[in-house]
C-alpha cells in the first residue's frame, strides 16, 4: 500500500482523508458498509511502502496509523442548496491564505485536486460545490469530507491538520456531477476541534459523513 505523491495534504504528506480512507480500505471498509475510524499517529508518508496488518499500518517499525470499527452515530450536517455553496466558496479563506496550498483537496494552487474551497456560512458552517472526478472512489469520498471539516477549525487562524476520522458512507457521487460538501465545528478543547461534515449528492441525498478529530499543530 502506497501514498502517491499526488495525494498530498502538507507537502511532504499524505492528505489526511485521502491516506485514512486507503487505511480504512485496506481494513475492509466499503461503500454501504460498516463505519471505519483511522487514528493517524505521524504524517502519513508518501510514495512509501506501507504495511497493514491487525489494524495497524506501518513504516517498517514506525506507527502510522490504526484502524477500528467507528462506535456510535456519525451525525449529519444540515445540508445547503448548491447556490449558496457557490456564495460561500467564493469567500473561501484559503485562497488568501492557506496553511498548505498545495493540498490535495483545498488547495488553490492544484490544478489537478478536488477543488474543494469551503467558506463560510453565517451560522459558523462551511460549505463547498464540488464537481466530482472521473476517478472517484472511497479514498476520494474520505478525502472530500476531510478539508470542510477542517476549515470550521481554521477559522481561528491556527494551522491544525486531521488527528482522526471516521466515515460511513452510503454510495459514491456520480462522476462529473454536483455535488455539495458542508462541515460544522462541534467542540474544541485546548488544541483539539471536533468537526462533523457530510456529501450531498445533486438531489440532496446525504451520500457519506464524517466526524474528525483535528489537532493545532502551534
Amino acid at each position: 500500500m502506497r501514498i502517491p505523491a499526488r495525494f498530498n495534504g502538507p507537502p511532504a504528506s499524505g492528505n489526511g482523508g485521502w491516506s485514512a480512507g486507503s487505511f480504512a480500505q485496506a481494513a475492509g471498509a466499503r461503500v454501504g458498509g460498516p463505519a471505519f475510524e483511522v487514528t493517524l499517529r505521524v504524517p502519513p508518508p508518501l510514495d512509501t511502502d506501507l504495511t497493514y496488518a491487525g489494524g495497524e499500518v506501518r513504516d517498517g517499525d514506525t506507527l502510522v496509523a490504526t484502524v477500528v470499527r467507528a462506535e456510535g452515530e456519525i451525525p449529519a450536517v444540515a445540508p445547503v442548496d448548491p447556490a449558496t455553496a457557490r456564495v460561500a466558496a467564493e469567500a473561501y479563506p484559503g485562497l488568501t491564505a492557506h496553511p498548505f496550498p498545495t493540498c490535495y483537496v483545498c488547495g488553490p494552487d492544484r490544478t489537478d485536486g478536488l477543488g474543494i474551497f469551503p467558506g463560510l456560512l453565517p451560522d459558523g458552517r462551511t460549505a463547498a460545490p464540488w464537481v466530482v472526478p472521473g476517478d472517484v472512489d472511497l479514498r476520494v469520498v474520505w478525502a472530500a469530507l476531510d478539508c470542510p471539516g477542517g476549515w470550521t477549525a481554521l477559522r481561528d487562524q491556527r494551522p491544525y491538520v486531521l488527528g482522526r476520522l471516521a466515515v460511513t458512507a452510503d454510495g459514491l457521487p456520480e462522476p462529473g456531477s454536483a455535488c455539495v460538501v458542508v462541515g460544522e465545528a462541534t467542540a474544541f478543547s485546548g488544541r483539539k476541534a471536533t468537526v462533523l461534515s457530510t456529501l450531498y449528492g445533486p438531489d440532496g441525498t446525504r451520500l457519506a459523513s464524517g466526524r474528525a478529530t483535528w489537532v493545532a499543530i502551534i
